[in-house]
């Protein structure tokens, strides 16, 4: 199983965790900010991992800080629990409904981090309890430490809650399509170049 448990501790955060990869969508989260929870329990449940997360963070300042180092965790979860990468996908793509908003979500574990990030949050915007900028900062912290290619595109929408949701969602789906098993080539690299 792939299967890992995770830990990073800084000044501003102190985070554990466990992550499946081949689960059943089972969470426990607790952050301390609760929108980005609500977000990152629904990522558990539409990606099928399961996640435990925990971050005792300096929320009284902000959000910030919490959200961006679960990101660096998470993503260096994913690396380190997709090993060599070995029989993976590689690839995954979703284009997500969430109500009246539509969110493209593209994925590559490339080794090469790089975001192209197409959303557009009113300035300043909350989200609960998180600024809307988070969001990206989240999936740019993320995709650093997990060193994918990642494409996320707005087609439409006006609720930002809802245009929010649907980034996460998207990007749980890709995630598993790209993480999952191809069993005819489950000891191949999907790489010519022989590395990831």
């Amino acid at each position: 199983m792939r299967k890992i448990d995770f830990a990073r501790k800084t000044g501003e955060t102190d985070i554990k965790g466990m992550l499946n990869l081949d689960g059943q969508g089972r969470y426990n989260v607790k952050t301390g900010c609760g929108f980005f929870d609500h977000m990152t329990e629904l990522f558990a449940k539409h990606g099928n991992f399961d996640l435990d997360l925990f971050c005792n963070g300096d929320i009284h300042v902000d959000c910030h800080h919490t959200v961006e180092d679960c990101g660096i965790a998470l993503g260096k979860a994913f690396k380190e629990a997709l090993g060599d990468k070995k029989g993976i996908y590689r690839y995954g793509s979703v284009i997500l409904p969430m109500d009246e908003a539509l969110v493209l979500v593209a994925i590559d574990f490339s080794g090469r981090a790089y975001l192209n990030f197409e959303v557009d949050f009113p300035d300043e915007y909350k989200l609960g309890d998180m600024d809307a900028e988070l969001v990206e900062e989240y999936l740019l912290a993320f995709v650093r430490n997990a060193e994918i290619t990642l494409h996320v595109k707005k087609i439409c929408g006006k609720n930002n809650h809802h245009v929010a949701e649907g980034v996460f969602k998207a990007f749980a789906r890709a995630l598993r399509q790209a993480v999952a098993i191809d069993e005819k080539n489950k000891d191949v690299l999907p790489s010519t170049k022989g590395v990831l």
